[in-house]
């Protein structure tokens, strides 16, 4: 069923970006060029450099679960990257971070605590601190045990975030739980910024939820959450305070012009599922990848993608397929750690990024690709179309 809203002000915010793309659809007409869909700031967006001399301001990594996938072998992998970084932090790392189990990163997490690195994690009650106790894990007792703060949203629903500030300069965010499932196993992204600017706004989200605010009655800050970085404009939405799906990702949906590709571990979203379809029929390439293990459940959107004759797939990962990706006209790139579901989007502590770059588009165009070819057509037997 499609989600339903009360709110006035969500409505008016999606009234407000329907116009501004209407308004480019007929720009785009009358000269023939391409729609430039706005995901900059309600102010004058603020503009950085390059952060981190004789380095690039961003990096995009991605599991490979058939060559990567041994964690007591993990020099290559993305929990290596992670922990070159928490080696190189100087005064700070705050982390909101939804599942743990790796004892290495535990390992490194203390030694920068003990040579003065201010550590803070923010974690999930129910699958951070509770499963903390099950087999295999523990590794939040060792960072309690070294003098690590380690804090909960004690509430039914999610922390679902996976994101790291390093030393108030660096920003490592996506979809990959530290784990070994999702390092090892699991299809994910993660990318890393070098950026005070973009760190200072997720920085805000992680001090709110360190002091308890959690969910849609955290203040929201969406004003303070567009810059411009090296030329490349990029948009933050953190959920539940502030709504993403239909005020951003929907209309940008909407407004694709060539292509839309998606990744999706859970796809529950009429709204979304529909504004794909309606492009295609515009003449739009849209095509996807759903996990396996999710897009038969209750409300998941895989019949309304197939009956509409999306090229949707289910993926052929033995696990999940667990990305949460949407690339736009080769260009925008939507990830973070939201899934396309009401819970994500009304209740759950998550995080969007949008991003506006084609070199990053790419990237994530080829990781599609190998998702994609890695998928199987579902089986037409299981749905009644129209």
């Amino acid at each position: 069923m499609p989600r339903r809203r009360a709110s006035s002000q969500r409505g008016i915010i999606v009234l407000f970006v329907t116009v501004l793309l209407v308004i480019y659809g007929l720009y785009s007409s009358l000269t023939g060029g391409t729609v430039n869909i706005n995901i900059g700031p309600t102010k004058t967006p603020v503009v950085a450099a390059t952060t981190v001399p004789g380095s690039s301001w961003w990096q995009v990594y991605f599991t490979n679960p058939l060559t990567i996938n041994d964690p007591n072998n993990y020099s290559a992998s993305i929990e290596q990257k992670l922990i070159d970084h928490i080696n190189a932090a100087r005064t700070s790392i705050h982390i909101a971070s939804f599942e743990f189990d790796l004892t290495p990163v535990a390992e490194a997490l203390i030694a920068a605590h003990n040579r003065g690195v201010d550590v803070r994690w923010v974690t999930d009650d129910e699958h951070g601190l509770v499963a903390d106790t099950e087999p295999g894990h523990g590794q939040f007792a060792m960072l309690k045990n070294a003098g690590i703060e380690v804090r909960s949203d004690d509430r039914t629903d999610l922390m679902h975030n996976k994101f790291w500030i390093f030393d108030g300069e660096i920003l490592w965010t996506g979809s990959t739980n530290i784990t070994k499932n999702g390092i090892f196993v699991q299809d994910n992204n993660t990318i890393v910024f070098s950026s005070p600017e973009l760190a200072a706004i997720y920085e805000r989200e992680f001090q709110e939820m360190w002091d308890g605010q959690f969910g849609p009655r955290s203040p929201s800050q969406l004003n303070e959450q567009s810059l411009v970085l090296s030329g490349t404009p990029i948009r933050v939405i953190f959920t539940s305070e502030d709504p993403a799906l239909e005020t951003l990702i929907i209309p940008m949906v909407s407004g694709a012009r060539s292509s839309v590709r998606f990744l999706a571990f859970s796809f529950t979203d009429f709204p979304l599922a529909d504004a794909m379809i309606q492009r295609a029929k515009a003449g739009v390439s849209v095509s996807g990848v759903i996990d396996k293990t999710q897009s038969g459940g209750q409300g998941s959107e895989l019949g309304t993608l197939f009956c509409g004759q999306i090229p949707v797939r289910q993926d052929g990962n033995p696990q999940f397929m667990h990305s949460k990706v949407i690339i736009i006209d080769d260009r925008y790139v939507i990830t973070g750690s939201l899934n396309y579901s009401t819970s994500a989007e009304e209740s759950n502590d998550e995080n969007v990024i949008v991003i506006d770059n084609p070199d990053i588009a790419r990237l994530y165009v080829q990781d599609f690709d190998r998702v994609y070819r890695q998928g199987t057509a579902p089986d037409p037997s299981k749905f009644t179309c129209p």
